[in-house]
């Protein structure tokens, strides 16, 4: 089996994408002669999803039914229009995590065969323009998403940083300082905003809470998504890789493109207007500049993974990536069905790009009733 994969980085033009709420394969979306004898339903499996506000909620989707009918499911409870910023994201016991693919059946996607499952919901694509989500329940599971990734460390910035980005939490939940109902900055105690929170940032906090009187939970979180997404590393996430000479790095992908860190210290990125193509070949990830972005660089960088499923994983992440920020419509492409002998993944971005969804949203808007906090 050939072991190599790769996607050339230009934009995509083509016919218009059906809407991610369509009916999905494996779903039956239309009149068709029933058969003579009643088909059995299949092997049902429960799911568990963990919200953005840490709840749980149970699902129940055919084990051969395609992600795709398991992520619709969610989003519909959760009345989500903006749906394609986000996805459901699974962990493997070696803690590698991976977004469920849509278009692949939810019982051939390794690590859901466990007998008690459980997926999180969570922001996929961060647009680097909140003001680019339309409707405030989007804007407010971002915000809870940024909550998580500042107490989780992954957002990692100055105190400053840190005190203004928790005081906008603050005043969305609790509303305007009080000095009657707050004298002194224990009432912040209760809360985990950074991984190694202390009585001075939380003075800190508490000044800056002080400051935002009048700012209504929809204004405090749209503050808070525009100091996000200022800090380097808002929407990054780690993934481990070594250069050509074993210097151990960190590679992630967002909207401008591929980024190299050592630790949390970004060193170089790689934008998708320099990037001519990507490719994995087993464990090796490669990108291909354009002749002009070469630099101090050869024409092709390469980066060591752990192992091949690593490897593509990253891969299909940056796939992914640059369909929705860069390209303005992705073609639909029926995904081939694995083959004894094969030219590696058949793997395309399958949702609506950001351009999409704003004309989506815009097209199909209606007037919301306000949701509860």
């Amino acid at each position: 089996m050939n072991d190599i994969e790769s996607i050339s980085m230009k934009g995509s033009g083509g016919s218009k994408m059906p809407h991610s709420h369509s009916t999905p394969a494996g779903v039956d979306g239309g009149s068709r002669t029933p058969p003579t004898t009643p088909r059995k339903a299949g092997k049902m499996l429960a799911v568990r999803v963990q919200m953005l506000d840490d709840t749980i909620t149970m699902f129940q989707v055919q084990a051969k039914a395609l992600g795709r009918v398991l992520f619709d499911q969610v989003c519909k409870q959760l009345h989500l229009l903006e749906a394609d910023y986000f996805g459901l994201e699974y962990q493997e016991p070696n803690g590698t995590k991976y977004w469920l693919d849509l278009e692949k059946p939810v019982c051939r996607q390794v690590g859901l065969s466990l007998i008690d499952p459980i997926l999180r919901f969570c922001v996929k694509f961060y647009t680097p323009d909140p003001a680019q989500l339309e409707e405030e329940f989007t804007r407010y599971l971002f915000c809870l998403q940024i909550k998580r990734d500042l107490a989780q460390g992954l957002l990692q910035c100055n105190d400053n940083t840190a005190a203004l980005m928790a005081s906008y939490i603050v005043q969305a939940e609790c509303g305007d300082y009080v000095i009657e109902d707050y004298p002194d900055h224990t009432y912040l105690s209760t809360y985990k905003f950074v991984p190694h929170q202390d009585q001075e940032l939380e003075r800190r906090i508490m000044e800056n809470h002080k400051k935002h009187a009048g700012q209504s939970p929809a204004e405090a979180d749209l503050n808070l998504l525009e100091t996000a997404r200022r800090c380097e590393l808002y929407g990054m996430k780690m993934h481990p890789a070594k250069d050509h000479e074993g210097v151990p790095l960190n590679l992630a992908v967002a909207h401008m493109g591929i980024v190299v860190f050592q630790n949390f210290t970004k060193i170089n990125t790689f934008s998708w207007a320099k990037i001519r193509k990507i490719s994995f070949k087993r464990k090796r990830f490669l990108i291909k500049l354009h002749p002009e972005g070469y630099g101090y660089y050869k024409d092709t960088v390469e980066f060591f993974f752990e192992g091949r499923n690593e490897c593509k994983n990253f891969w299909k992440k940056c796939v992914e990536n640059h369909g929705f920020f860069r390209c303005s419509v992705v073609k639909r492409v029926v995904r081939q069905k694995t083959r004894v002998l094969s030219r590696g993944s058949s793997f395309r971005y399958s949702g609506k790009t950001q351009k999409q969804i704003v004309e989506f949203v815009r097209d199909n808007y209606v007037k919301r009733q306000t949701f509860q906090r």
